[in-house]
């Protein structure tokens, strides 16, 4: 059923990268965002490892897509970070021209030790804001069907909304295959006052091994007839990738009927599965 507080008069679609760790994987994210540069997203994002890991990572992922032509967002984690330090990264990344990021509170590294001076995602905002005014068009990170650690939906629900009232333009989902789940939480977040675009976060799904790990980790459902097809394929790659790009589109399609202001595609560093699902939807 088409939600109309939902729509948007010009959908945002977009696509994650991840920052490479080496010469080959920096190459193997490069030959898939050359590849998928034809789509003209509006922008890309690229992920920051947990406490900052990846900082450096992320800086040079980003000036290497903006060099492509890309409109690139850099996420940006509080968890172990210092203000001065995040001061220093956004006026790097305001030097570079970049307008655009997705704030996070980030996840803990194991064994790591101070958390930093902001606790929460909805202070990173503010922090941005106090610090750079309009400049930036701040992203945050919703969860449909909330997140691991919230001790209720209710409890995950509070917490986006002061993220986004502290200043957030709009915000990311985690990915979900349960349409119901995204306009559940999109109508819940409307009933607190929350107008800014809720854009689904899409993973398309190619191998069953690694997307039942991500999922644990993350909160992620994967609804049961998914999972037994999926199991069923055993290690034919081919069946799991034709079965997945099947259930995706039809999820994205399902999404953008029912008014969903665009879609972001975690891309894995991989153009294929996007490129196919972005043909089928003609977007």
């Amino acid at each position: 059923m088409t939600q109309p507080h939902l729509h948007s008069p010009e959908p945002v679609f977009s696509l994650e990268f991840f920052p490479a760790r080496d010469e080959a994987s920096s190459e193997r994210m490069l030959q898939a965002a050359t590849a998928l540069n034809e789509l003209s997203p509006r922008y890309v994002s690229v992920t920051f490892g947990a406490g900052g890991s990846t900082r450096a990572g992320t800086l040079a992922a980003v000036q290497a897509l903006r060099a492509q032509g890309y409109d690139a967002a850099p996420h940006l984690s509080c968890i172990g970070a210092t203000r001065a330090e995040l001061r220093d990264l956004l006026a790097q990344y305001r030097e570079l021209g970049v307008r655009r990021v997705v704030a996070l509170r980030g996840d803990m590294p194991s064994g790591m030790g101070p958390m930093g001076d902001l606790r929460y995602a909805s202070e990173l905002v503010s922090f941005i804001r106090a610090e750079t005014g309009d400049w930036f068009h701040i992203e945050v990170a919703a969860y449909p069907e909330s997140h691991p650690q919230a001790r209720s939906p209710d409890e995950d629900l509070k917490h986006f909304v002061e993220k986004m009232q502290a200043g957030a333009n709009s915000a990311i989902t985690q990915y979900f295959f349960n349409a119901d789940a995204y306009f559940d939480f999109a109508d819940r977040a409307l009933a607190r006052g929350i107008t800014q675009p809720i854009v689904p976060g899409i993973m398309p799904i190619t191998n069953y091994s690694q997307l039942a790990r991500f999922s644990e980790m993350c909160g992620t459902e994967i609804p049961r007839w998914i999972r037994l097809r999926l199991a069923s394929f055993g290690d034919d790659r081919a069946s799991i990738r034709a079965f997945g790009h099947d259930v995706v589109a039809g999820l994205c399609q399902t999404l953008l009927d029912g008014g969903a202001p665009g879609l972001h595609f975690y891309t894995m560093n991989q153009s294929e599965p996007t490129l196919g699902l972005w043909r089928e939807l003609d977007i």
